[in-house]
């Protein structure tokens, strides 16, 4: 199937989503109630919602911007807010997030960056965030995890599924830099079996493939080693990016009024709810994102403002990045003069 029809078959996907979603809110709460929920919301704390997310975008470009900028000595931070736009729009728009990486390759491709040099940069890009994410839902789930297991307790042995997928990736990520070989040995064998039930064909081209791309992926995680005060201040900024996305669903909360829970527990569980996200094979994790609000926040909502409440968390964090990203999209990118004299490996 080619890109183009997966991206139509995606959009598709996400409009059948939002208008099921406004079928339901109509069904359940009705339009008088819904138009009288609106009539009521705090404008003041919409607004700090948007800025909440512009300055979600700004921090994401601005790590990559700092990462780009080892390379590139002359990379604009326009630029990378550009890349990270598309991003934004892509990892939307696909399923797992997968398409933001590849499309953001393209952008910077386009700019006139070498392939090696952009799949590198997104890498490292990739790496810090995930740790990040780890470590901040890590904490979360040592201080916080016994008030949700009360609150919603069968619902929070996904969540742990999604931390212990992310924790996995990223353990897997920093053994292959450390000592690729132990993830070659461990690989290998789940390879072999996967071909002798049919689920890859040929075998020993895929053994080769997984085998070139450890190998690059070891020779470029050398400036993780090499760049350690540029990785510890982009953690450090991811950290803070993480909070201010989660603060959405804070702004959300107090716009329709609502008070009692505090501020730690609105993050903490904005982040339980990120982790169960992570691994539903559906654009935008349609219908679990939802779904899974609706369980964890229906106790910090009254019921007539949840339903909307969910309509706003989304526009913020699922069809504005959308919106925003397209427009990104058509921006034309801006091609570095003599580009290639600045173009060295990161690994070397």
């Amino acid at each position: 199937m080619k890109a183009k029809t997966k991206t139509i078959i995606n959009i598709r996907i996400i409009v059948v989503i939002f208008v099921v979603m406004l079928f339901y809110m109509i069904a359940v709460d009705g339009i008088y109630n819904m138009i009288n929920v609106l009539k009521s919301v705090n404008y003041l704390w919409v607004f700090a919602g948007i800025v909440c997310m512009i300055i979600y975008w700004g921090l994401e470009a601005l790590c990559l911007y700092l990462i780009t900028k080892k390379v590139y000595k002359r990379q604009r931070f326009r630029d990378s807010l550009r890349v990270s736009m598309i991003g934004q729009l892509f990892n939307c728009l696909t399923p797992f997030s997968s398409g933001g990486q590849p499309m953001q390759a393209y952008a910077m491709t386009q700019e006139g960056k070498s392939v090696s040099n952009s799949a590198t940069i997104l890498l490292i890009k990739f790496i810090v965030y995930q740790l990040a994410l780890v470590i901040y839902t890590l904490v979360v789930i040592i201080f916080q995890f016994s008030y949700f297991k009360n609150l919603v307790s069968n619902f929070i042995n996904l969540a742990l599924i999604g931390f212990l997928i992310n924790f996995v990736v990223i353990v897997f990520l920093i053994l292959i830099g450390i000592n690729k070989k132990v993830v070659i040995n461990i690989l290998k064998p789940i390879y072999k079996f996967l071909g002798k039930i049919k689920v890859f064909k040929n075998i020993d081209e895929k053994l080769e493939e997984l085998i070139k791309s450890i190998d690059n992926f070891h020779n470029n995680f050398k400036i993780i080693k090499k760049e350690r005060k540029m990785i510890l201040i982009t953690f450090f900024i991811t950290i803070i990016q993480l909070t201010v996305y989660f603060l959405v669903t804070f702004m959300v909360y107090k716009a329709f009024g609502q008070d009692g829970v505090s501020i730690i527990k609105i993050i903490s569980a904005q982040a339980f709810l990120m982790m169960i996200m992570a691994f539903v094979p559906i654009p935008g994790a349609g219908i679990a994102a939802e779904g899974g609000f609706l369980i964890i926040f229906n106790t910090f909502f009254t019921k007539n403002t949840i339903n909307m409440a969910i309509l706003f968390w989304r526009m913020y964090t699922f069809y504005l990045p959308i919106i925003v990203g397209a427009f990104f999209m058509i921006i034309k990118p801006r091609k570095y003069a003599k580009i290639k004299m600045e173009d060295k490996k990161l690994n070397e």
